[in-house]
């Protein structure tokens, strides 16, 4: 296991884990906006074939609705 922070939050994740199954970890709701690794944001594209990796920093901005 590796520990990397999402949303300023430590995680704890399998080493070799994509972007998207770590999406799919901390269940991250289908309408997020976009996906930063450590200051870099990260195309929709890429998110199956980038390797997350020890200490990485990840924030995922989401859609909230408001009025």
């Amino acid at each position: 296991m590796i520990e990397i922070t999402v949303n300023g939050e430590l995680v704890s994740i399998p080493e070799k884990t994509s972007l998207k199954d770590v999406l799919e970890i901390v269940d991250v709701p289908p309408n997020y906006l976009a996906v930063e690794v450590n200051a870099e944001v990260v195309p929709r594209e890429e998110h199956s074939s980038l390797i997350i990796q020890e200490q990485d920093d990840l924030e995922v901005v989401t859609l909230v609705g408001g009025g």
